[in-house]
């Protein structure tokens, strides 16, 4: 079980994350950027899938994907979201919540540059989230996609890149014996978080 951390002394909770987000990648934690991405349809449905964490700009958190799948079509519809990262080996549990937006079209770019060339021509390939008929009908379009942007770069689609979750509400949370686990929010009011112990 982890130490009970001095919630009051925190001025903000990201930066918290932060550190337990690199610890745990550095304990060799297979896929340590993994999320849970918790999102609403447009008729009210909840829906939630695992996406990779790319980073921190500010009060928001980072993710990418294809604007057409069907969480971006939730996002575009139901512009809010929930994020949950699930440290389990040291038993750390971290949500974020709050509006999401896109991010500008040049930091959509400038990520799907370092992506690799697998990758990148995969985001061609696959209407993400659409019905298809067969794999091989997938394959074929891979096949069409790598002839088309042979001895090339492949540029970013348009109807690629990113998300950014803005964090209004930071809940941390450790494990502890006898389940009192130790929990807190922080809600973003104005310019800075307010702390809030929470009862497990």
């Amino acid at each position: 079980m982890s130490e009970i951390v001095n919630y009051s002394s925190i001025v903000d909770p990201l930066d918290v994350f932060e550190r337990w987000q690199a610890e745990w990648a550095a304990s060799g934690a297979p896929y340590p950027e993994a999320m849970t991405l918790a999102t609403v349809s447009e008729d009210g449905a909840p829906r939630a899938r695992t996406v990779l964490f790319r980073g921190r700009a500010g009060r928001h958190i980072q993710f990418f994907t294809n604007y057409e799948s069907r969480k971006g079509r939730d996002l575009a519809a139901n512009p809010t979201a929930c994020l949950l990262f699930h440290f389990t080996n040291v038993a750390r549990q971290v949500t974020i919540s709050g509006p999401v937006e896109k991010v500008s079209r040049e930091v959509s770019e400038a990520y799907f540059a370092t992506r690799p060339r697998e990758s990148q021509l995969g985001a061609w390939a696959s209407s993400q989230s659409q019905r298809i008929g067969s794999r091989a009908e997938l394959l074929e379009r891979l096949r069409a996609v790598e002839e088309r942007f042979a001895g090339q770069q492949v540029p970013c689609p348009p109807h690629w890149g990113g998300f950014q979750v803005r964090a209004d509400r930071v809940e941390l949370w450790q494990g502890m014996p006898g389940r009192l686990h130790d929990r807190a929010e922080f809600l973003f009011q104005g310019e800075r978080y307010e702390m809030h112990l929470l009862c497990p």
